[in-house]
């Protein structure tokens, strides 16, 4: 796939078929929609195009704003990527661009840049700063500027339809298993490993403390989590046990990310690693004592176990 960051130079010549969304977390929902582009495009020989933005809309039109995001643009591209997208197209999200009615939208965007001579649109999907028009007033657009523009078929789960607002909300929940049935992964995030309290190490659980590389990274809700971890440059997969919480039995009260790693013994400060969430185990608990938590951390460890063996 060709990632291509628009500029007012930008000319495509090739024809092509395009959708357009933010596409937070590249969601079952999202990939149906890019499949289908895909299709079309390939039925005509043209160009399948995802068209995006560089930042969250309402970081520009709300500037106090502060979004929490499934995946980062990297992440992101390299997710549309999967889908078979020929070109995903970047576009600098200005106050500008947020001035742009949906009509002309098409035509300086679509039309004159890239060329698209087919639009592809969600069920939910709107665009253009009027944003109480309706697909039939895009049908309607496109018709005058040589667009034709369709439904994309719908797409539902047993949880129903898919959403990134959907996504989000099951997070702050801590339902990361959900999470995985509506991305069709488990849901991850990469983080710095950063030096910590090392209590852990006294109760013979060592830790790698974890700071998200993004500060717009949505973290789930705190409680304990069986996940999955990958180092930088590795595909190796391990095994254990996560901790999201204020650490109460320590009597601290900042937020900590927490990592034991099953059968690992490696000097890994400053080193990249990406978390896969795989099942929320249990709430965070202030326990009477130390030796209380040692007890629960070594009950914790035997389920978490159970949990990561049955999805080998």
């Amino acid at each position: 796939m060709t990632t291509l960051y628009l500029t007012p130079e930008t000319k495509l010549l090739q024809p092509s078929v395009a959708t357009i969304g933010f596409f937070d977390g590249v969601h079952l929902g999202h990939q149906h929609v890019l499949k289908q582009v895909v299709e079309h495009a390939h039925r005509r020989q043209w160009t399948s195009i995802a068209i995006t933005f560089d930042v969250h809309p309402r970081v520009v039109v709300q500037p106090n704003f502060t979004p929490e995001l499934i995946s980062p643009l990297e992440e992101k591209l390299q997710l549309i990527s999967n889908t078979g997208v020929d070109l995903t197209a970047v576009l600098p999200f200005s106050t500008e661009m947020a001035q742009l009615s949906a009509f002309h939208f098409m035509q300086t965007i679509l039309k004159e840049q890239l060329n698209v001579q087919q639009l592809i649109i969600g069920y939910d999907n709107r665009f253009g700063k009027q944003s109480g028009e309706t697909f039939e007033d895009y049908v309607r657009f496109g018709a005058e500027l040589g667009i034709e523009v369709l439904l994309s078929t719908p797409f539902d789960t047993p949880q129903g339809r898919v959403s990134s607002s959907t996504i989000r909300k099951k997070l702050h929940n801590g339902d990361v298993n959900v999470v995985q049935q509506l991305l069709g992964r488990p849901h991850s995030f990469l983080g710095k490993v950063v030096h910590g309290y090392q209590e852990g190490r006294k109760l013979g659980f060592p830790t790698a403390n974890i700071k998200p590389q993004y500060d717009t990274t949505i973290v789930p809700k705190e409680g304990v989590y069986a996940v999955q971890l990958e180092l930088s440059g590795s595909h190796k997969r391990y095994n254990g046990m996560l901790n999201i919480g204020n650490r109460p039995t320590y009597g601290t009260f900042n937020q900590t990310i927490e990592v034991h790693i099953f059968d690992f013994n490696e000097e890994i400060y400053n080193s990249e690693v990406r978390v896969f969430f795989i099942e929320r185990v249990r709430d965070e608990v202030k326990f009477s004592s130390i030796e209380q938590l040692k007890e629960q951390l070594i009950a914790d460890k035997a389920r978490i176990e159970q949990i990561l063996k049955a999805t080998e």
